[in-house]
């Protein structure tokens, strides 16, 4: 939706900042590195900071940018739906 251009830019800057947030705050619950299961948080900051460059390419080349934004998406998406269930506490 995002690409198609149906919300604002106030609703993309938003939703850029939702995924910032929720990278963060999701950090402490990260496997350490020699844990299984490391993967979904790998992705999801490797999506995040994907989605932070695109932001920055696409002021100058629009077909890159939104490229990047796919790529960055797919990867919050991934993240998030394996990282979800987490460890029952």
């Amino acid at each position: 939706m995002i690409l198609l251009g149906f919300f604002g830019t106030g609703a993309t800057v938003a939703g850029l900042i939702a995924i910032v947030i929720g990278t963060v705050l999701a950090a402490p619950h990260a496997p350490q590195s020699a844990e299984p299961g490391r993967s979904w948080w790998a992705m999801l900051a490797v999506g995040a900071a994907l989605s932070l460059l695109a932001a920055l390419v696409s002021l100058g080349a629009e077909t890159v940018g939104g490229l990047l934004t796919v790529l960055g998406g797919i990867l919050v998406a991934l993240g998030v739906g394996l990282g979800w269930p987490g460890q029952a506490g």
